[in-house]
């Protein structure tokens, strides 16, 4: 008797933990026969984990992350989370809209950081699980209400997650509000192709000739400032660690002429030989080094958007739809 094919693509779900509330979180594996292993919990939309083979096929955990809930619950660093509504900082925590100044929470000193103390990292997503012939995927919702960390407008939120044939995770974002509100969401999944040890050896290369500067406190000054000749100049592969003893947390301005999916950044790992391809539809990537031990490419709008008029425009409109792509893909060099 033959034995029963493996199926190249699965879903399955598990118990991940309790909140302090009583809600209980859920685990959610995405797999690819001999290629991505993804796992996700409701909980914050969190990516627990990434399994990418090296060069020789030997799998290893990509992202930074904790075996249990209760590791997510005490560790302040949004590791892998949803960040909402708004990703970044807003400066005084406070933005004015069409007429009408908005009092946000001041979570990072006088200053609004992702989503606010109770942002979409922190709160139970409802989870579908999905399976088609090329792809596995989960689909998860949220409606955060009208007041919400000082936000107008009751926001619904989706976000998908897809595990492809083609060693890639798809993270599709879409949002509708009932009143006029900012929305700038990212996935904080910080990635060491080696599996383990720090970052600084991987090579890096953004496609952005620009950044924009930031004060004392990471707020925006406003500017748009070219990287050439600056420690922000990714253009060609450069070692994470060397300048700026590898410290990084900078919005970069990728080049892009229209609104399509455009090339952002291709990091390497030389030992394993693993790769990661970041493509997206957004019109900026932060790059955050603070762990060490991971980094952060977020690909997001500039931060303090809803109070830098120059730069291109977060509000979402009663009516219009809020659409955001972006694609890790791994690989291997030879």
């Amino acid at each position: 008797m033959s034995r029963p094919r493996a199926r190249r693509l699965e879903v399955t779900r598990a118990p991940f933990g309790t909140t302090p509330v009583g809600d209980p979180a859920e685990l959610f594996t995405l797999s690819h026969a001999g290629g991505l292993a993804v796992r996700v919990t409701n909980y914050g939309g969190i990516v627990v984990s990434i399994l990418a083979p090296d060069r020789d096929g030997r799998p290893a955990n990509v992202v930074l992350g904790h075996d249990s809930l209760d590791g997510y619950l005490r560790d302040p660093r949004y590791l892998g989370a949803i960040i909402g509504r708004f990703a970044n900082r807003i400066a005084n925590a406070q933005f004015a809209l069409d007429g009408t100044t908005h009092r946000l929470t001041a979570n990072h000193g006088p200053h609004h950081l992702h989503g606010g103390r109770t942002g979409f990292d922190k709160i139970m997503w409802r989870a579908t699980p999905f399976r088609t012939n090329a792809t596995v995927g989960i689909v998860l919702t949220h409606s955060s209400p009208d007041g919400d960390e000082g936000y107008p407008g009751t926001l619904d939120a989706r976000v998908t997650y897809t595990v492809t044939d083609r060693q890639a995770l798809v993270v599709d974002y879409v949002a509708t509000t009932d009143r006029a509100t900012p929305v700038n969401l990212t996935q904080h999944s910080y990635f060491n192709l080696a599996g383990d040890g720090d970052i600084l050896g991987h090579l890096l290369r953004i496609d952005a000739d620009a950044i924009t500067p930031v004060d004392e406190t990471l707020i925006p000054t406003g500017a748009v400032a070219p990287v050439a000749g600056t420690p922000f100049d990714f253009r060609t592969p450069t070692a994470i660690g060397a300048r700026l003893d590898g410290r990084y947390d900078h919005n970069f301005v990728l080049n892009r002429t229209g609104p399509s999916l455009v090339h952002a950044a291709r990091l390497v790992d030389p030992v394993s030989g693993r790769t990661l391809d970041v493509h997206t539809t957004e019109p900026g990537l932060q790059l955050y080094t603070g762990a060490r031990t991971g980094l952060g490419l977020e690909t997001q709008h500039y931060p303090d958007s809803p109070n830098q008029p120059a730069f291109p425009s977060t509000i979402l409109r009663p009516g219009a739809e809020y659409r955001s792509q972006t694609v890790f893909a791994f690989g291997v060099t030879g």
